[in-house]
């Protein structure tokens, strides 16, 4: 039996809100046990001792939003790097996008993606429809018995809103959930940030907000009529948030996330021309930033996500209105989403329940993922929320480095990652 004795940890667990000094026992892969008088007599025979030194020990981050090159791009990022990145950042579960190239929407492909070597646990989400064309449904069944997790067609809406009802009755058949892109691609195109006085003055077209908040109100109605499980990948204005509570009071089974970029970024900080921070949705006013950080405090908003998109140098180094949209962001996911507890508008566990148990929740994973459970996959992150570091692109061990926070300061440090037991990274 392999053994593991955390000891002198602040145990913090979101789930049940528990924040404590204390010691937690990892025995084969599981949490054994865990409290502030364990390891009081002395620490189990044959066990590695991790002194934490007062540092937190939570639950591994759930990323719900992540996209690789694998396969098919790897030149961008290979899932292998992906997970070195991931387990850098304190993520130990990863929810693959299955825009790849071919797209995922074959059980052949879905079982490559959850086998693949990698430091950290890769979910897959298999394509929506076929092809990510969004003209005919993809054989859902087949994926998720290969290991899917969702469907989802990525950053693309499916236009044909008949395809679309099709889908999610599929889906609310079997129980799928179904994640979907906010942004009317009519309305989107040819649009490179968001529309206002700031896209006029630097001359770059732009998208409006209400191209996300007509599809959100679309796609909630027609999760309402079907039945479906409807989870935005992400979403960046006050309109799509208030329509989703609305929902919500309906009765809709609608979850929501937001990314790391639209908590700390707003459309001014596209400066002059800086295309790492070209993302879709774009950058949005200062008032939706806010209406995010609020949503994210108050529980409206489920879930923040990295968002993790790399693109290579080519793509990047062009003109703004010609770049690829799209940012790394699993190694900020962490001190990002710490934002709201040194803002001092969220206790330490409430600020990390959106990238724990609020994803294991949505995923429904049934291994304790995202707690600190007696009996839960031991995935584990050994964190200093206080350390302040600047984000620097040449730091990044993600192949990418087209982060949108190159140069910024944050607060919150890794030191130690541990993915069902197993040591994934350490500093």
């Amino acid at each position: 039996m392999s053994r593991i004795a955390f000891t002198n940890a602040r145990l913090v667990d979101p789930e049940t809100g528990l924040d404590q000094p204390g010691a937690l026992l990892v025995e084969d892969g599981r949490i054994a046990d865990h409290g502030p008088r364990l390891f009081n007599d002395a620490a189990p025979a044959h066990a590695e001792i991790v002194d934490c030194g007062g540092r937190v020990l939570a639950p591994g981050l759930i990323d719900l939003k992540v996209s690789t090159g694998e396969p098919g791009d790897e030149h961008r990022e290979t899932i292998a790097s992906a997970g070195r990145a991931a387990a850098s950042g304190g993520v130990t579960t990863i929810c693959v996008q299955p825009d790849t190239d071919p797209p995922l929407d074959d059980p052949a492909l879905i079982e490559f993606v959850a086998r693949a070597p990698c430091a950290v646990r890769v979910l897959p989400m298999g394509a929506l429809t076929q092809g990510l064309r969004g003209e005919a449904m993809s054989e859902m069944g087949l994926m998720a018995a290969s290991g899917a997790v969702a469907f989802s067609d990525g950053d693309k809406s499916i236009a044909n809103t008949r395809v679309m009802r099709r889908a999610l009755s599929y889906a609310a058949t079997f129980d799928f959930l179904v994640a979907v892109h906010a942004e009317d691609p009519f309305l989107a195109e040819g649009g490179a940030m968001n529309e206002g006085e700031t896209a006029t003055r630097l001359g770059i077209p732009g998208i409006p907000a209400a191209a996300e908040a007509i599809i959100v109100e679309r796609d909630l109605r027609l999760a309402e009529i079907t039945g479906a499980r409807l989870h935005f990948a992400q979403i960046s204005t006050a309109a799509a948030l208030a329509a989703i509570e609305a929902a919500r009071a309906r009765g809709v089974a609608v979850t929501c996330a937001v990314s790391t970029a639209h908590m700390a970024l707003n459309e001014l900080d596209v400066g002059t021309y800086l295309t790492f921070r070209k993302l879709t949705p774009p950058l949005r006013s200062e008032s939706d930033r806010l209406a995010m950080i609020d949503g994210v405090v108050s529980g409206a908003i489920d879930a923040v996500v990295s968002s993790h998109d790399p693109q290579a140098p080519d793509t990047k180094r062009l003109p703004f209105a010609q770049a690829a949209f799209g940012g790394a962001g699993l190694e900020t996911l962490l001190p990002v989403a710490l934002l709201p507890f040194h803002n001092g508008d969220a206790s330490l566990a409430a600020a990390l329940k959106p990238v724990t148990s609020a994803p294991a929740r949505i995923l429904r994973l049934a291994d304790g993922s995202g707690t600190l459970a007696k009996g839960a996959r031991a995935d584990l992150v050994l964190f200093d929320p206080g350390i302040p570091r600047t984000i620097r692109r040449e730091d990044l061990l993600s192949r990418a480095k087209n982060t949108p926070f190159d140069g910024l300061n944050f607060q919150g440090a890794v030191w130690r990652t541990y993915a069902a037991g197993l040591l994934a990274h350490k500093i």
